[in-house]
């Protein structure tokens, strides 16, 4: 982690001083810093965001991750106000960056961008649940692997299970939009470390179903959680406890065919 970067977040810190507009959500050796700023957009600041920073322990030479949320627009504006953020973070020069980021948002003018957004919202909000399980390569580095995942269904509002044995397999519930922002995380995000111990990407990720979830479907799934399993049986009795059943009928064939690296642990 750079001193530059511990630098800004106490300056950030200075800054965005008001009750619950600056949080430091995590801080990492292996992962870097987790920034939380809660802040307005467009000129008349009418609108409020919440705006999660992910400075890799690479930061500021490689821009930050960022998520944009807000009760005010709907997935689908705060998803196109997340990739000017993006794109405006990778034209900056390789310094810090955030309060410059957030400061170009509050003079960014959005009222095309918002308009209709009350509608939308209560479109998105009839929007159907989706379930998706997911298999993953392997993971060496445990607590890293896990508290990434952990860490993105919390972001993108998600409930998950990571099942680690022969095949490791997350179950993820929620809209079909966070899933896929989940997966396009999962394949860009330094997530493991290889055989050597170099970070590496999880890129041999598959997603085995994504389906509309029935209304039955998940009971179990409140938050992430990790399980470990060591036979057949057991991985069955994890979908059978979640009511997923049907489910894993459905991805055994892609199991029984699949030759993963598998759980190494830490």
């Amino acid at each position: 982690m750079s001193e530059a970067a511990l630098d800004e977040v106490s300056v950030l810190s200075s800054i965005y001083c008001a009750e619950g507009e600056f949080q430091l959500v995590r801080q990492s050796a292996q992962d870097g810093l987790l920034v939380q700023i809660n802040s307005t957009v467009g000129r008349e600041r009418s609108l409020n965001l919440t705006l999660l920073f992910h400075l890799h322990p690479g930061y500021p030479s490689c821009p930050p991750d960022i998520s944009v949320s807000s009760t005010g627009l709907s997935r689908t504006q705060c998803h196109n106000i997340r990739q000017k953020l993006l794109d405006q973070a990778a034209a900056l020069p390789p310094e810090p960056m955030v309060h410059q980021l957030v400061e170009w948002l509050q003079d960014v003018e959005v009222t095309e961008d918002c308009r209709g957004a009350e509608e939308e919202v209560k479109e998105s909000e009839r929007e159907e649940k989706w379930t998706a399980v997911l298999s993953l390569d392997h993971i060496r580095s445990r607590n890293r692997y896990v508290g990434l995942l952990e860490c993105w269904t919390q972001q993108l509002q998600l409930t998950g299970k990571l099942l680690l044995g022969r095949n490791i397999l997350v179950i993820l519930q929620g809209q079909r939009a966070d899933i896929k922002e989940f997966c396009r995380l999962l394949r860009t995000v330094k997530v493991d470390v290889d055989s050597s111990g170099k970070k590496c990407k999880e890129r041999m990720m598959k997603v085995l179903i994504e389906t509309p979830s029935s209304s039955s479907c998940g009971h179990g799934l409140q938050s992430f959680a990790v399980k470990d399993y060591r036979s057949v049986a057991e991985l069955a009795a994890a979908f059978q406890e979640l009511h997923m059943t049907e489910l894993y009928q459905q991805i055994l064939p892609s199991l029984s065919d699949s030759h993963h690296t598998g759980y190494h642990g830490d």
